[in-house]
């Protein structure tokens, strides 16, 4: 279902299609949006494995793990345009976070998971987590659960603040205004 506005996507419908009735997709939805633009906004499949109910336009999913490419970027464009180093302390850029044995951990340990702060220390809410400078702060105000750089923990939820905080310390810009611009 859906539609596909350029030519040059048209191989996606048949790659969605084959995903999903080899079974490696229940369900999925791919867009593609150019300029402001979906120049392809497709879906098929199902929700859940009990298959029914239909994916539609509107399903919603779950997309936290694709995120982590999207703030993974930008820390490497930064690094890119010599605005920060991946051996530079996180502190040089957030001078709040250098508390708690958090002084030593780099650029690199939040983008590669290594930083020991893969989760919140106290318990958070819905509110505490959509409130980005709330958020930030707790991450900022507490130590690691380990020594930064010896272990690797998923940083689920943390990573997007992690690297997002030092973005904005380094631009005045938000993720999304600095992959807009």
């Amino acid at each position: 279902m859906g539609h596909i506005a350029k030519a040059f996507f048209s191989g996606l419908r048949d790659l969605l299609g084959k995903h999903i009735s080899k079974g490696d997709e229940v369900g999925a939805s791919i867009v593609v949006n150019i300029d402001g633009q979906n120049v392809v906004d497709i879906w098929g499949g199902y929700i859940g494995e009990s298959g029914t109910r239909g994916w539609d336009k509107d399903t919603i999913v779950n997309v936290f793990p694709t995120t982590k490419t999207i703030t993974s970027l930008a820390a490497l464009i930064l690094i890119d345009r010599g605005l920060i180093s991946p051996y530079e302390k996180v502190a040089t850029y957030w001078p709040e976070f250098a508390v708690n044995g958090k002084q030593d951990i780099e650029i690199r340990h939040i983008i590669s998971h290594t930083s020991g702060v893969p989760g919140w220390e106290q318990p958070v809410t819905l509110d505490d987590v959509c409130n980005f400078d709330k958020a930030v702060s707790l991450l900022a105000s507490q130590p690691p659960w380990w020594t930064p750089g010896t272990a690797s923990g998923y940083h689920s939820f943390t990573h997007g603040f992690l690297i997002g905080q030092v973005i904005r310390k380094v631009t005045g810009r938000t993720l999304k205004r600095f992959h807009s611009k």
